[in-house]
């Protein structure tokens, strides 16, 4: 039985778990003069019996499909003959790979040598055997788990505390695999981004006003000794998300302010969701938009007063971005100036404040720190933005803080480095960890810069 099949087959298994173990329960509680002389409700002995059909098949299907792809590909590598055994992971790869064409029918085994042939087969016996041996084994322990519970449901046990602890160790888990996949992406471009300073000057790198990565990737190719200042990169992004922020920051707040204080319910109905719509439009979209008519417009506008614009600019891609942008802001904002508690404003209306001053003086202090957590969010989503920046600003790594050049930004040029076939070992390839560990020290300093805003107007309006 298929992963898909086996699935929708462990939920109906831990559904029935829990009808049997809830009406077990009742069952018991009968004699003794009702539920009321239960340790637990029969909620919770149900829950149990369904935790224990449950979750013990689910982990043990989630280890199999984790490791039995490793395993057989080792089984498979092994039996071949010895002309046929690859030396190297490489020779690995494209041998397991002509292997499954051959067993998936996409490559005749008339024109496959007779090891290879021979090893398809046995691919296939070896997954049909582990399919058959993964379905019986997950029913297995569901069918078990779910009544040896059912057994060990009493009147004394305190189900109850039991399903909460299961739960507790449960959410504690998925919180420690977040944090541990943090700190796995973490080290991980930690550590390529020391390999990268072995071969370029961390002096260049830092403090380099030229950036052209176009190294020889391998040393029978002639290349380039490149540069790999990025000093220009960030200026690019810097200028493309100052500019995205001047649109998305006055437009999104002061629709904010204009939705949740003085719109009509009707008003507010239509318009709220039209804002909204913004951020559903694919940013493949926005790009076609900046490049073929807001970038070409700049242009021509240029040209009419007497200035030189290209036809990539900064420009056109901050103005698109910070379209873009708008709902973040706005939506957040909106959410955050509604959750003002209504005591704040009858209160300064009561003092004889207006409407306006109202807004100024109390409910926009109040919802500061919302409101700085939706230009934060904004501004990651600016820096972080590639596809509006490729076709509106080009690729050229300009240095320059004129909005009507050409330039390019971090992100772009980590997407650039890594296309195609690399070899992870040049320092063109490795620039690209070197700059996401940038991005990322960036982004952590303008978290802890909003954090800190954040606390201190907290504690005024707390």
């Amino acid at each position: 039985m298929q992963p898909a099949n086996l699935f929708p087959l462990i939920v109906v298994l831990v559904a029935i778990a829990f009808a049997l173990g809830y009406a077990r329960s009742r069952a018991l509680a009968m004699p003794l003069g009702g539920i009321r002389n239960l340790k637990s409700l029969p909620f919770y002995y149900a829950a149990r019996a369904a935790m224990w059909c449950g979750l013990p098949a689910l982990l043990i299907l989630a280890c199999w499909l984790g490791f039995e792809a490793k395993v057989i590909q080792t089984l498979i590598v092994g039996s071949l003959p010895a002309e046929l055994r690859p030396d190297t992971a490489g020779q690995a790869s494209l041998v397991l790979s002509q292997i499954s064409n051959v067993a998936s029918g996409a490559l005749s085994g008339d024109f496959a040598p007779e090891g290879i042939a021979a090893a398809a087969e046995r691919l296939e016996a070896l997954r049909a055997q582990s399919t058959f041996m993964m379905t019986a084994l997950v029913l297995s322990i569901a069918v078990l788990g779910g009544f040896i519970a059912w057994l060990r449901i009493a009147p004394h046990i305190n189900a109850r505390e039991k399903v909460e602890s299961t739960l507790r160790k449960i959410f504690f888990l998925c919180a420690a695999l977040a944090i541990l996949t943090t700190v796995g992406i973490i080290f991980s471009v930690i550590f390529e981004t020391i390999r990268f300073f072995g071969k370029v000057s961390f002096i260049e790198f830092f403090f380099g006003t030229s950036w052209s990565p176009q190294t020889a990737i391998r040393a029978d190719q002639v290349g380039a000794d490149g540069a790999f200042g990025m000093i220009p990169l960030f200026v690019g992004t810097l200028l493309i998300s100052s500019i995205a922020m001047l649109v998305a920051v006055p437009v999104g707040l002061m629709s904010a302010i204009y939705l949740s204080e003085y719109a009509s319910k009707p008003v507010r109905a239509i318009f709220k969701p039209a804002l909204e719509m913004l951020a559903g439009v694919p940013t493949v979209v926005y790009g076609f938009f900046a490049a073929l008519t807001v970038a070409p417009f700049i242009s021509d506008i240029a040209e009419a007063i007497g200035l030189s614009a290209s036809s990539q600019s900064a420009l056109a891609a901050g103005l698109v971005m910070g379209i873009m942008i708008i709902p973040f802001v706005s939506s957040l904002s909106d959410d955050v100036i509604n959750a003002v508690p209504q005591t704040m404003r009858d209160g300064s209306l009561a003092l004889g404040a207006t409407q306006s001053e109202t807004m100024k003086k109390v409910i926009f202090p109040a919802a500061l720190p919302g409101i700085m957590g939706g230009v934060l969010l904004a501004v990651s989503r600016a820096i972080g933005e590639t596809m509006i920046v490729v076709m509106a600003a080009g690729l050229a790594a300009n240095m320059t803080a004129n909005p009507l050049e050409a330039v390019t930004t971090v992100t772009v040029q980590i997407v650039t480095l890594l296309v195609g076939d690399q070899e992870f070992d040049s320092a063109k390839t490795l620039a690209a960890f070197a700059l996401g560990m940038m991005l990322f020290i960036v982004t952590l300093l303008l978290n802890i810069v909003a954090l800190h805003v954040v606390r201190k107007y907290r504690e005024q309006y707390d």
